[in-house]
């Protein structure tokens, strides 16, 4: 039994653009097995999309072969990418998208050819899914194309420690309940300043009142901040770029 190819775009389901992913996809591998993660990724949210690739990628068998194509920069000069790391595989544009994989140690990179019959507009069909088929059908990373030798695109700032012992850090994204996902790693005690407001950290949402600002280390071990069964981004007037600093209370 093949690989699966997992599928994470910000497409949508009602224009048809990963209906034709998925036919050149079992055309080229008819025995793959195609797992839709997500396709209602905001449109060109790389940034979200990034954090949504770190969530799910090694939690896939090894072999397994990621395509995560969020691509606003298509038909530019960008690099389309193969990546092997950690025993898998990712394919998709070199915009940020593919860093969880490519930071990490051992990872390698090559550079995917673009024919001169590719749509100028849809590298996921035309370079991404073809690439995806000839790994999941055995094909090594080095036959796909030359080793990529530029630095890799990272989009996220490092949160910066204050002369007073704080860390200022920011919002980098904002999930579906309303959740302000901050740069801020491994923090789980003290208070983080957001909104204008001082928020405790605390292990679990319901160590605060219903409506009660909180901030917890997530699953991903960055520190978000939430209002219990409410919407923190809407509640503080937080947005993507906000300002948060920590202190240790």
């Amino acid at each position: 039994m093949r690989p699966p190819i997992t599928l994470l775009t910000d497409f949508g389901t009602a224009d048809g653009y990963v209906a034709e992913m998925k036919g050149v996809l079992l055309t080229l591998a008819p025995e793959a097995q195609v797992v839709d993660l997500s396709h209602d990724v905001p449109p060109q949210d790389v940034e979200l999309a990034r954090l949504t690739v770190a969530r799910y990628w090694r939690r896939f068998p090894e072999g397994t072969v990621h395509l995560a194509v969020v691509d606003p920069g298509v038909g530019t000069g960008r690099a389309c990418l193969a990546v092997e790391s950690d025993g898998r595989f990712l394919v998709g544009p070199d915009n940020g998208i593919l860093s969880p994989a490519l930071l990490l140690t051992g990872a390698r990179a090559v550079s995917l050819p673009i024919a001169a019959t590719a749509s100028r507009t849809f590298h996921g069909r035309d370079v991404f899914a073809p690439a995806a088929a000839a790994l999941v059908r055995g094909a090594r990373l080095d036959d796909l194309g030359p080793d990529f030798e530029a630095p890799i695109v990272r989009r996220t700032k490092e949160a910066v420690r204050r002369e007073d012992g704080a860390v200022l850090g920011e919002v980098i994204a904002i999930d579906r309940f309303g959740n302000a996902i901050t740069n801020l790693l491994g923090v789980r005690a003290g208070v983080v300043a957001a909104g204008g407001r001082p928020v405790p950290i605390r292990a679990t949402y319901a160590d605060v009142a219903v409506g009660a600002a909180v901030a917890i280390s997530g699953s991903t071990g960055l520190l978000e901040i939430a209002v219990r069964e409410g919407n923190a981004a809407r509640v503080l007037g937080l947005a993507r770029g906000a300002t948060v600093v920590w202190y240790k209370g």
